[in-house]
């Protein structure tokens, strides 16, 4: 078998064994691909997976309002790529981006 192109992305991410063993080919993977993790690390519940190797994940903070001395729920939907080494993913687990 041909030795397949695997990189380590670091933050204590393990690689997957479908990088490893698979035979998808996706430059925007971080294990197979030319991209590096830089930046915020955010999380969130995946809430569409209807895009081609694209999910929507809502990330769900708290926002303060002074005048009333509380907090009030806010959102944001982020479109985030998928790789195809991650298989079984299904709406409402929660991702690390």
């Amino acid at each position: 078998s041909k030795s397949r192109f695997v990189t380590n992305p670091g933050l204590g991410f393990k690689t997957p064994t479908e990088a490893r063993e698979g035979n998808y080919i996706d430059k925007k993977c971080p294990f197979t691909g030319k991209v590096s993790i830089r930046g915020r690390i955010l999380t969130g519940v995946i809430t569409k997976m209807k895009m081609n190797r694209t999910v929507v994940i809502r990330r769900d903070y708290l926002h303060y309002i002074k005048k009333y001395n509380r907090f009030e729920k806010r959102h944001k939907n982020v479109s985030v790529h998928l790789s195809p080494c991650f298989r079984d993913v299904q709406v409402g687990d929660v991702v690390t981006v």
